[in-house]
């Protein structure tokens, strides 16, 4: 696995980080799917342990990452894929402010099934001080 997100991220189409809270590795996101020329965009996957969930932690990191591809990597449109499910990734992307676009039917082969995804997108201009700003400004103060 490592092997094969190096490669990738060597060739350009994906920058995997992983996500660390309080010194512990509590997560993974990816900017995968990177795809130049007239389109400029791609999509956001990650996971969190469930020991820090609801604590900031993921939308914090979507944030950050969404502004290292807008601001440094020059991206125009970033987005995110989640099953309807999934309600705590669908509640990162709502808190962020990402828009909803719309249902993609049987879109990965997950568990054995092609399964739906719904589509949340982001592009630079919705963001010009910066999804990291965006999500400081919504956040409650009492919170870390």
């Amino acid at each position: 696995m490592v092997r094969h997100l190096r490669a990738e991220a060597n060739a350009g189409r994906m920058l995997p980080f992983v996500i660390e809270f309080q010194g512990r590795l509590v997560g993974q996101l990816t900017i995968a799917g990177i795809t130049w020329g007239s389109m400029c965009s791609a999509h956001v996957g990650y996971w969190v342990d469930e020991s820090v969930a609801g604590r900031g932690v993921m939308p914090t990191a979507v944030a950050l990452a969404v502004d290292h591809c807008f601001r440094t990597v020059g991206l125009h449109r970033i987005e995110v894929c989640i099953r309807p499910e999934n309600a705590p990734s669908r509640r990162v992307v709502e808190k962020l402010g990402f828009r909803e676009e719309g249902l993609r039917p049987r879109y990965l082969h997950i568990d054995g099934a092609w399964r739906d995804h719904l589509v949340f997108a982001l592009t630079v201009e919705e963001v010009p001080e910066g999804l990291l700003h965006r999500w400081q400004q919504a956040r409650p103060q009492n919170t870390a």
